[in-house]
């Protein structure tokens, strides 16, 4: 995956636009954050629902999600890009989507999709 691709991917979701986030490419919706580029260009930053999420990601698939000390305790996880297939990143996206998309578009969302 590259982060075009990424990026191309999160763009599906309803609101979203690039911007910058701590100096790096980011997917903003209605202005927040919620996945940047790292700035080795070799991984990304996600949102999680938790730090349980976060623990469980890690565990279940070390060679895609891992963690620095610096996110530790805070709801993300890292990914390889080399790794993230597109069924993967779409559900990370969305999950991280959701942390920060206002609730009147997560609600038209769930509602265009229980319309499908």
């Amino acid at each position: 995956m590259k982060w075009e691709r990424l990026c191309a991917l999160g763009l599906e979701l309803p609101g979203v636009e690039e911007g910058i986030w701590y100096r790096t490419p980011a997917l903003n919706v209605r202005g927040k954050s919620f996945v940047r580029l790292k700035e080795d260009g070799a991984s990304v930053v996600f949102l999680t629902d938790g730090v349980d999420e976060q623990e469980f990601l890690v565990e279940s698939q070390p060679a895609l999600y891992f963690i620095t000390p610096h996110y530790a305790g805070w709801p993300a996880v890292l990914a390889r890009l080399s790794k993230l297939r597109v069924a993967e990143a779409r559900r990370r996206l969305e999950v991280a989507w959701r942390r920060k998309a206002p609730k009147k578009l997560v609600a038209e969302l769930d509602a265009e999709r229980a319309r499908r």
